[in-house]
């Protein structure tokens, strides 16, 4: 490593703990692994090139294929309430540029992540491989169906905008799961967390968000 990507390297690790200090810890978001893991991945490494000085901005930025990389504290606060453990299988819908399949491959026994588009599945398999993240299967599906060869998983988190939770995830959804999708409609949604429990899936409305379309047999239909 050269002096000026040493330099390079520490002043992104500023930027990123002063991220975490203002923008995720200063907003709410209390528990100490989603916090160290929103401190070690390198965000800037998921956006494009000339758009990595405003990587620690609190704010969504444009990726590849008309998609988005989630601001940080959303990506904070919904990993936050789906409490993965160690232990845990998680199955992510929506891939996208990788950076919150890195966040969950952090706290995760095991991450299985769905892209429905070749090209962004392709670009963020080589991001968390340069971050040696070996936990983690990233597949070309599409993920409103879910992945039933994994299932059951312990916590599911869906990236992308859907009318309602699709009933393929739900059941796939293991014993004390949890699953997170923000539902609404192709602009706005809310963050819904389903638990299941001994007595069945309680639903549990949250927050305000605006996401990406969830595109997919169990979403919405493409260009619609």
């Amino acid at each position: 490593m050269t002096n000026d990507q040493g330099l390079a390297d520490r002043r992104m690790a500023e930027r990123r703990g002063r991220m975490v200090r203002e923008h995720i810890a200063g907003r709410g978001v209390e528990d100490p692994r989603v916090l160290d893991a929103m401190a070690a991945v390198p965000r800037h490494l998921f956006v494009r090139e000339h758009l990595r000085r405003k990587a620690y901005g609190d704010h969504a930025l444009p990726i590849e294929a008309g998609q988005t990389i989630s601001q940080p504290y959303v990506v904070a606060r919904m990993t936050e309430m789906l409490q993965v453990e160690a232990h845990h299988k998680v199955l992510e819908i929506g891939t996208g540029s990788g950076y919150q399949t890195a966040i969950l491959a952090r706290l995760a026994r095991w991450v299985y992540s769905l892209e429905r588009v070749p090209e962004l599945a392709r670009s963020a398999i080589a991001r968390l491989r340069a971050l040696e993240l070996d936990n983690v299967k990233v597949v070309i599906f599409d993920g409103s169906i879910g992945w039933s060869e994994a299932a059951p998983y312990d916590r599911i988190l869906v990236t992308a905008g859907a009318p309602v939770a699709p009933e393929p995830l739900l059941d796939q959804l293991g014993p004390d799961g949890r699953l997170l999708i923000p539902e609404g409609d192709r602009q706005w949604q809310r963050l819904v967390l389903y638990r299941r429990t001994s007595g069945g899936v309680v639903r549990e409305p949250g927050e305000t968000v605006a996401f990406v379309p969830l595109v997919g047999r169990f979403g919405w239909e493409e260009g619609r």
